[in-house]
């Protein structure tokens, strides 16, 4: 990826759209440049043309999402691929940063059976290494490929796994860590009632934000993140005045 384009993306997930000109501005390079850039984005599904303007190609599509804020992210991936042990059994849940941590576990760890409600993680890691892959059923939500619903809880209810790996949309002091779908956020409850440990794998943007569902762990569960360098000293003591063990990605 060339060195514009995750700053592209970044922009262009902040505000929506843009205006060509206003993206050459921002980079100091030449708008001929950004459209070359833009076409290559385009080809590639992740952004949008329209008369002058870039659109972000929308949130709920990993393929998009994956590539906010990518070199983070896949540092987060790297750490937290190194919390399991050869051959274990985990569950993922949906999102990019799930989706980049699979990856690098299936790559690293080639007994490794991962349990995921994501059809995208599914079809996504699916050349990478020779892990083993149970898909939970459920119903189908078409822009994030995810399994969600009551057939989702039947199917998490017959596994139970030491660690349970997810993202989340943001943190709030208040309502602890939080979701922007209630179909999603329940399929998180759901497996963590089968699993002895939650991670959340995300960067650290998402703790200036919040989401509009709680995620209401179990109090019980023990919680650790792993999460960029750029994690504010504020929002770490926060979280580890929670409770919450903190693994910084190098």
């Amino acid at each position: 990826m060339k060195k514009r384009e995750p700053l592209i993306l970044e922009l262009l997930a902040e505000n929506g759209r843009m205006e060509v000109a206003a993206l050459a501005d921002r980079l100091e390079t030449s708008q001929v440049t950004i459209r070359k850039d833009l076409d290559a984005l385009e080809k590639r599904g992740i952004i949008r043309r329209e008369h002058g303007f870039a659109v972000f190609g929308g949130t709920d599509d990993l393929n998009n999402r994956i590539a906010v804020h990518y070199e983070e992210k896949r540092k987060i991936a790297r750490a937290a691929a190194k919390l399991v042990s050869p051959g274990e059994t985990v569950m993922i849940e949906n999102g990019s940063c799930c989706a980049l941590f699979a990856e690098e576990l299936a790559g690293a760890n080639p007994d490794v059976t991962i349990i995921t409600n994501s059809a995208f993680i599914a079809s996504y890691i699916r050349r990478s290494g020779n892990g083993s892959i149970i898909l939970l059923g459920g119903d189908f939500q078409k822009d994030a490929q995810v399994m969600v619903g009551p057939i989702l809880r039947v199917c998490a209810a017959q596994f139970y796994v030491d660690k349970l790996f997810i993202g989340v949309d943001g943190y709030s002091e208040t309502l602890g860590f939080t979701g922007k779908d209630h179909l999603r956020v329940q399929a998180v409850r759901d497996m963590a009632e089968h699993a002895d440990r939650v991670f959340v794998i995300t960067e650290s943007s998402k703790f200036s934000r919040h989401g509009v569902v709680p995620l209401s762990l179990p109090k019980e569960k023990p919680i650790q993140v792993i999460t960029d360098q750029q994690l504010s000293e504020e929002k770490e003591k926060t979280l580890l005045q929670a409770g919450i063990a903190i693994t910084k990605a190098e």
